[in-house]
C-alpha cells in the first residue's frame, strides 16, 4: 500500500475513533449503572411482545392476586413480567359481573367489576384513529386508546408506574346492561341502530353520550390498584390555572424551580426527578392535562409519582406543546437512568418499540402511524432540551443519579 494511502486510511480510522469516543462521552459513560442501564433495555426489549395468553404457568395464584402482589412504593409492575400476557388477557376477557357509573371526575367512564372480583376502569371509545383533535392540548373526550399506548409507553421508558391498561370489546346489551346499576341503567339510549350511554360525570351530557357499533362497544379497560394501597392526591407545581388570562406563577418566573427544590416533598428524596420523568413521558404523548398526580397514601414523598389518567393523550400527532417540558428546561435535572433510556431509543428504535409492544393488544391498531412519527419527532425535542442544560450546566449537574437526595443540587 502506497504512504499516501497508508496515510487517507489512517486518517479515516482516526476520524470513526474520535466520534465514537464523542458518541460515548456525549449520551452514554461507561460506569456500572450505565451498564446495568444497557442491560435492562436489552432485557425490556427482549420481552416487549406480550402474547395474550389464557395460562398461569406454575402457580395456582389468580391473575388479580399476582398483579396486586407486583405493586410497591415505587412500581406497579416489576421488570421481569412472564404472568402479564395472562393477566392482561384476564382483563380483556374475563366475564363482567357488575356496572356502575365511573368514580368522580370530568370524563365518561363506567367501573366494572370482572368474575373474581376485580375492578377495572372502562373507558369507552369516541374517535377514530385518523381523528384530529383541535384546539387546546387539553381539548375533547378522552381516547381510550391513548390510555393503552401510554401504557406500553410506561413499560418501554422502564419507568413501570402506570397501572395495566389493555383494549377490550364489550357488549353493552348482554355483558353490561343485565348487570348495570340502576344509576348506570339510567343513561342508556338508543342512536339510531346503535346502543349508547353517557354516564354520570362533570361533563357527561343526554346530548353527548358514548355509541357503540350496534351493541359492541370498543374501550379501554385500566386494571384498579390494590385497596391496601390508598391514593393521595397532589396539586401538580406545573399545573395549569385553566383560566383565561391568568398565567400560573411557572409561566413566568424564571426561578420557579428554585422555590419548588425548597417546598415538600420535592426538597429531598425521589419526587422532583418523578415530575421530571413525567414530564418528559407527557411531551412524548401529547399530555398537557396532568394539572393533579396521585402517589400513594403517607409516603414521606417515598412513593412514586403514579401515571395514571393518560387519556388526554395522542389527541393531535402535530401538537408540539413545549411547555409540557417545563420542569424539565427551568430545573435542568434528569435522571441518568430515564436519560440513557431516552438515547437508546432514539433513531426509530421507539416508534419500533411501541408498534411491537401494542402489536396483539385486542384493539390494535392502537395508534395510526401519524402518532407513532409524533412520538419518535418529540424524543429529538426531548433530547435537545437536555443537551441545552448540559451545555449550560454541564453533564455532572444535570445527570442525576437516581438514589442520590435533591439537596445536592
Amino acid at each position: 500500500m502506497k504512504l499516501k494511502q497508508r496515510v487517507v486510511l489512517l486518517a479515516i480510522l482516526l476520524v470513526i475513533f474520535i466520534f465514537t469516543k464523542v458518541f460515548l462521552i456525549d449520551n452514554l459513560d461507561t460506569s456500572a449503572a450505565n451498564r446495568e442501564d444497557q442491560r435492562a433495555f436489552h432485557r425490556m426489549m427482549t420481552g416487549l411482545r406480550v402474547e395474550l395468553a389464557p395460562k398461569l404457568d406454575h402457580t395456582l395464584q389468580s391473575p388479580w392476586e399476582i398483579a396486586a402482589q407486583w405493586v410497591v412504593p415505587r412500581e406497579v409492575y416489576p421488570e421481569e413480567t412472564p404472568e402479564l400476557g395472562a393477566i392482561m388477557h384476564a382483563m380483556a376477557t374475563k366475564k363482567i359481573i357488575k356496572a356502575d357509573v365511573g368514580y368522580k371526575g370530568t370524563q365518561l367512564k363506567a367501573l366494572l367489576i370482572l368474575e373474581g372480583g376485580q375492578k377495572v376502569v372502562f373507558k369507552p371509545k369516541r374517535y377514530s384513529r385518523d381523528h384530529v383533535v383541535e384546539g387546546e392540548p387539553y381539548a375533547g373526550y378522552d381516547r381510550h386508546n391513548a390510555e393503552v399506548a401510554a401504557f406500553h409507553l410506561d413499560r418501554i421508558l422502564g419507568f413501570r408506574r402506570a397501572p395495566l391498561v389493555v383494549g377490550r370489546f364489550v357488549n353493552l346489551r348482554t355483558e353490561i346492561k343485565p348487570v348495570a346499576t340502576e344509576q348506570l341503567l339510567s343513561t342508556f339510549l338508543t342512536v339510531g341502530n346503535n346502543t349508547c350511554f353517557y354516564g354520570k360525570c362533570y361533563y357527561c351530557r343526554e346530548t353527548e353520550p358514548a355509541c357503540a357499533d350496534g351493541d359492541t362497544m370498543e374501550g379501554s379497560v385500566t386494571l384498579w390498584l390494590p385497596d391496601v394501597w390508598p391514593l393521595q392526591k397532589h396539586r401538580h407545581p406545573w399545573g395549569r390555572t385553566y383560566r383565561e388570562g391568568k398565567l400560573a406563577r411557572w409561566e413566568y418566573d424564571e426561578s420557579y424551580c428554585d422555590a419548588v427544590k425548597k417546598t415538600s416533598p420535592y426538597d429531598s428524596g425521589p419526587r422532583l426527578l418523578d415530575i421530571i420523568d413525567t414530564a418528559v413521558f407527557d411531551y412524548l404523548i401529547g399530555n398537557a392535562d396532568r394539572h393533579h398526580y396521585e402517589s400513594f397514601q403517607d409516603d414521606e414523598g417515598a412513593s412514586m409519582l403514579i401515571l395514571l389518567d393518560n387519556a388526554k393523550s395522542f389527541g393531535n400527532p402535530s401538537l408540539e406543546e413545549r411547555s409540557i417540558l417545563a420542569p424539565l428546561y427551568q430545573c435542568c435535572i434528569i435522571r441518568v437512568s430515564t436519560w440513557n433510556r431516552l438515547n437508546y431509543l432514539k433513531n426509530g428504535v421507539l416508534k419500533s418499540a411501541l408498534k411491537s409492544s401494542m402489536a396483539q393488544d385486542p384493539i390494535s391498531p392502537v395508534l395510526s402511524e401519524p402518532h407513532l412519527d409524533a412520538v419518535d419527532q418529540r424524543l429529538l425535542s426531548v433530547l435537545a432540551t437536555v443537551k441545552q442544560c448540559t451545555d449550560q450546566f454541564g453533564m455532572d449537574t444535570v445527570l442525576v443519579e437516581d438514589r442520590m437526595p435533591l439537596s445536592h443540587l
